[in-house]
């Protein structure tokens, strides 16, 4: 379970997010949707420790995410999670097989003899067979995002973390991308949260949906209670309108920008 009260994170001048409260409860798929720059993908990156909140707790599976202070402890943690990046993330000069692997030899004490065949059988649960030697350039968007997939799936964490999975993908894959999700919860009774714009990915694979803006949680509940939310910031994000309170400014996608930028330096 993960349970985050009153999350507080600013990135120098900018406060991203501004007192965010979710509870994941074990076993289901929470979907967090809102605009470019509210906070989604920062939130996703402080449940994993990187960065800590500037206030508030994020507790998983009773531990304090902030209080874990020495590398092995913070390493014991993340073992937890598996992480779908945005795009994806596959090192360009790595074979698949060795994508998929790349964590093991940090986060399990598996003998690498055996990484192939574990390569093979993630392969085998995102629909991919016989692709273990190629490099990721010889991939399709579809494909790489399956393969992201394996990664993640690979240490077999309790958690998995969905950054956008779906995005620049077609609407085929799209619905490729979304059954897998609920396949994967479903063989490895995994506790999920994903991140989307995607609100028929969205409605598919959620088993509630958080609404996120300006850095705080507006509404959270079942698909269907959000397809006919009257709250009129929810209501103009599901219908995919310019015309309502949301009103979209570049310093939303500099607040993104600045939030990845952060992370990636620490």
């Amino acid at each position: 379970m993960i349970d985050a009260v009153g999350v507080v994170k600013s990135f120098g001048p900018r406060t991203i997010l501004r007192g965010v409260d979710l509870r994941v409860e074990t076993g289901e798929t929470l979907v967090i949707i809102g605009g470019s720059g509210c906070g989604k993908s920062t939130f996703l990156k402080c449940v994993i420790g990187l960065p800590h909140p500037d206030s508030g707790t994020i507790v998983v599976d009773g531990i304090d995410v902030a209080k874990l202070k020495t590398e092995a402890e913070i390493a014991d943690y993340r073992r937890r999670f598996g992480y779908l990046f945005q795009e994806g993330a596959l090192f360009d000069s790595m074979t698949v097989w060795e994508n998929i692997t790349f964590g093991l030899r940090y986060l399990t004490d598996i003998e690498p003899g055996k990484y192939r065949k574990i390569a093979s059988d993630c392969l085998a649960l995102v629909g991919l067979k016989d692709v273990e030697d190629f490099k990721p350039a010889e991939l399709s968007g579809g494909m790489k995002k399956r393969v992201a997939l394996a990664r993640a799936i690979a240490a077999q964490p309790s958690y998995i973390l969905y950054d956008e999975p779906t995005t620049g993908l077609d609407p085929i894959m799209t619905d490729v991308i979304s059954d897998l999700i609920l396949d994967l919860q479903k063989q490895l009774k995994v506790t999920a949260i994903a991140v989307t714009h995607d609100m028929r990915s969205a409605y598919k694979v959620a088993s509630r949906i958080a609404m996120l803006h300006e850095g705080k949680v507006l509404e959270v509940a079942h698909p269907d209670i959000i397809k006919i939310s009257t709250n009129p910031y929810v209501r103009q994000f599901v219908d995919g309108k310019s015309e309502g309170p949301i009103k979209m400014k570049l310093k939303d996608f500099e607040a993104d920008d600045a939030s990845n930028h952060v992370v990636k330096k620490s």
